[in-house]
């Protein structure tokens, strides 16, 4: 038997490595918790009934409930142009992604309208005011909020410390003056003041060499801890989204719907020795193998073009 064939061939409640696939064809199980995100039958249509009429997502069923003094940390994979990102942005309520076509998008109960303070979003590129300093971008929310400054200052010292930066050095820089990693440490920074109970991260560490990548992973699931909010995770990399997850979405080509969904074992050691232990590296072996098999299935379907 293949390798690929093995994949799909995977029951249900069968564990690979640190995870254990979910069976997405029952019903799915509740602890009865207040449901942060749910999606109801979501589709998403572009141009509808033009001649570039595209289907990003379709099918799309899922909910996360609020687990307390904790949350949950949301991985999502698949192929590109699959709608990773359409889903992040569906929750967000940005458009031109927002509002779904069809079903729904729910937070906290009700209907997604607008962005709201309540979600956070984190992009990969380092969006930041050229013209602010670090702890001036840090605290923009906060100043928006009408905090006064002494107490908005205040704390963006202390979150200044808590994503690693230097008080002393780094806090009257501008952006242009840090690396990449540093400037991705601000944008969590501004988003984490806030304490959102939804941080949306859209390929935040994709720009970033490995090193840097595997430090702020490991900042990334200290700092969660410390939020406890729920966090929605679109990334490429499969080692990644098993080091970071509780769960994995897998979803496969546009329309992307979710074919696979994975439980894992939390993170217990940094990253880079994770990556190293046999059943880290089985779970991402499967992962991979599934969406090799799914970019396959696709292009023989688009008649052997590559994407």
């Amino acid at each position: 038997m293949s390798t690929s064939t093995t994949t799909t061939a995977s029951p249900p409640g069968q564990p690979v490595g640190v995870g254990r696939i979910i069976d997405r064809t029952s019903a799915p199980v509740s602890r009865g918790l207040p449901r942060v995100v749910e999606f109801r039958g979501v589709a998403k249509t572009y141009n509808v009934g033009g001649p570039k009429e595209f289907t990003a997502i379709r099918d799309v069923n899922f909910f996360v409930e609020d687990l307390p003094e904790k949350g949950e940390f949301i991985c999502v994979l698949g192929p590109s142009g699959c709608g990773k990102s359409t889903i992040l942005r569906l929750i967000a309520g940005l458009p031109p992604q927002h509002p779904a076509t069809e079903g729904e998008v729910l937070v906290l109960g009700e209907r997604v309208t607008r962005p709201g303070a309540d979600r956070g979003m984190v992009f990969q590129d380092y969006t930041s005011f050229d013209h602010r300093t670090v702890l001036e971008n840090i605290t923009f929310g906060l100043e928006c909020r009408g905090v006064r400054r002494a107490e908005r200052e205040e704390l963006g010292l202390k979150w200044i410390e808590h994503v690693g930066l230097d008080v002393a050095n780094d806090a009257h820089k501008y952006p242009h003056e840090l690396s990449g990693g540093m400037r991705q440490r601000v944008a969590i920074a501004r988003t984490l003041i806030l304490r959102p109970r939804i941080i949306l991260m859209d390929e935040p560490f994709g720009a970033l060499d490995p090193q840097t990548r595997m430090n702020m992973q490991d900042l990334l699931v200290s700092l969660w801890h410390e939020v406890h909010a729920t966090v929605f995770f679109v990334t490429h990399s499969i080692e990644e989204a098993v080091f970071l997850g509780d769960r994995v979405y897998v979803m496969g080509r546009a329309p992307g719907t979710i074919l696979r969904e994975l439980v894992l074992e939390p993170a217990d050691r940094p990253a880079r020795v994770m990556q190293r232990d046999p059943r880290f590296q089985e779970t991402v072996s499967y992962i991979r193998d599934l969406i090799s098999q799914l970019e396959e299935q696709g292009n023989v379907k688009d008649g052997g073009t590559t994407s």
